[in-house]
């Protein structure tokens, strides 16, 4: 079989509107990496993730233990990752780290074998995946930019307008809001003006953490019959199970669970209904894949996680969804606010009436433009930039903006 002979750790820069949430606003780059392994016979996987530092720095440690390692092997990769890692780094970040070499492994061994990831994961139980359309409260442009095409949503006819847009665009037969933006008032208006213009579509809202346990709880009565789920309406498991003891609507979550040790306990406390996986942060697909059968051991439904993103998350998504049965909830994606700044080649992964069809191809079925990497990470070297800073961009608009939580 196969070993890795090299591995690249590619930080990427590209451009991201100013979307607003609880810790600010989107900055004008947002920044991935690409792991790219290329095996002795010449074969090449690709996974990507965050780019930001630290996680940046211990991926580019971990790179050449990763070397010479046998790509059907991803206990001797997961082992090669933490030999690279300091004793202090947290399992989490461990699991961070390990994900997108273990995602470029299954693409390359994929390729090689002439298999999709999905078939290496389990098999296919489903050949198309669902998405929600994921709305935001934001600016028409960056402060002293040039407008986007999205165009300002700041209130809810705005915020109907652009979902109408989504709408159109992609299919999207599911929504959501990420709220905790403005006073909940404002928030539970633009969800009743969504569900008045797209009658019939399921809808969820996303404060992350960004109201007390009586906000949340009243929030929660005044979107019964509006909403689908609450995810994240408060921080902590113990305001995760006193809203949702108080509420018939499911709660959902990717803060409260975010971890196997931190699967358990949620469960103990009464705090979730739904989990939102993100093989970046559980370790990789065949760890999500691993989650759904938890989730069903519990009782619990299971969805996906995003944050800003490009093709190769994606394909990698659609590959978990495809070989995880027990999903059951539309997938999170971030990727029409970043598709035109994509590194896999035009028309090899789409979102159409709502669902991204599982790739054909072997490995992931997603081909990578190199020399749009190369211009990205071209783009991050000019940029300086190292982390994402939601907070400090929102107060160079508002100097005094506050991202304590709970916040309403």
């Amino acid at each position: 079989m196969s070993r890795i002979r090299t591995v690249e750790v590619v930080p990427m820069a590209f451009p991201d509107p100013p979307l607003l949430n609880s810790w600010g606003v989107h900055e004008p780059l947002a920044l991935r990496t690409l792991t790219i392994l290329t095996l002795d016979d010449g074969t090449v996987g690709y996974g990507e993730t965050s780019g930001e530092q630290p996680l940046l720095g211990r991926l580019q440690a971990a790179a050449a233990r990763v070397v010479g390692r046998r790509v059907d092997d991803p206990r001797s990769i997961e082992e090669a990752v933490h030999d690279g890692l300091g004793p202090d780094v947290s399992p989490v970040e461990r699991r961070k780290t390990y994900a997108p070499f273990e995602v470029a492994a299954l693409d390359a061994l994929g390729r090689l074998e002439g298999v999709p990831v999905s078939d290496l994961l389990g098999g296919r139980v489903r050949d198309r995946i669902d998405f929600a359309g994921y709305l935001f409260f934001k600016w028409a442009g960056h402060p002293g930019g040039v407008p986007d095409g999205w165009g300002a949503a700041e209130d809810a006819e705005a915020l109907a307008r652009l979902a109408g847009r989504l709408v159109d665009a992609y299919g999207f037969r599911s929504l959501k809001l990420k709220a905790g933006v403005y006073p909940p008032d404002r928030e539970v208006a633009a969800m009743h003006a969504l569900a008045k213009a797209q009658p019939g579509v399921p809808l969820r809202i996303d404060p992350n953490g960004a109201w007390r346990v009586d906000t949340a709880i009243e929030v929660a009565s005044r979107l019964e019959g509006v909403a689908e789920y609450l995810e994240d309406p408060t921080l902590g498991l113990d305001g995760m199970a006193a809203v949702r003891a108080a509420t018939r609507l499911p709660l959902a979550t990717n803060m409260a669970v975010v971890s196997p040790e931190t699967l358990g306990p949620a469960v103990e406390a009464g705090a979730v209904d739904i989990v939102l996986a993100d093989h970046h942060y559980w370790g990789g697909l065949a760890a999500t894949r691993s989650l759904g059968r938890e989730c069903a051991e519990y009782g619990l439904g299971l969805s996906m996680h995003s944050n800003s993103h490009l093709g190769v998350t994606l394909a990698a998504m659609v590959h978990a969804a495809a070989a995880t049965p027990e999903l059951d909830h539309a997938c999170d994606t971030h990727y029409p606010w970043n598709a035109d700044s994509d590194i896999v080649v035009p028309g090899s992964i789409a979102i159409v009436d709502g669902a991204v069809a599982v790739p054909e191809g072997p490995g992931l079925g997603v081909d990578v433009r190199r020399d749009v990497v190369d211009r990205l990470h071209r783009a991050y070297l000019e940029s300086g930039r190292t982390v994402r800073d939601d907070t400090a961009y929102a107060r160079t608009v508002d100097p005094g903006y506050d991202p304590t939580l709970p916040r309403f």
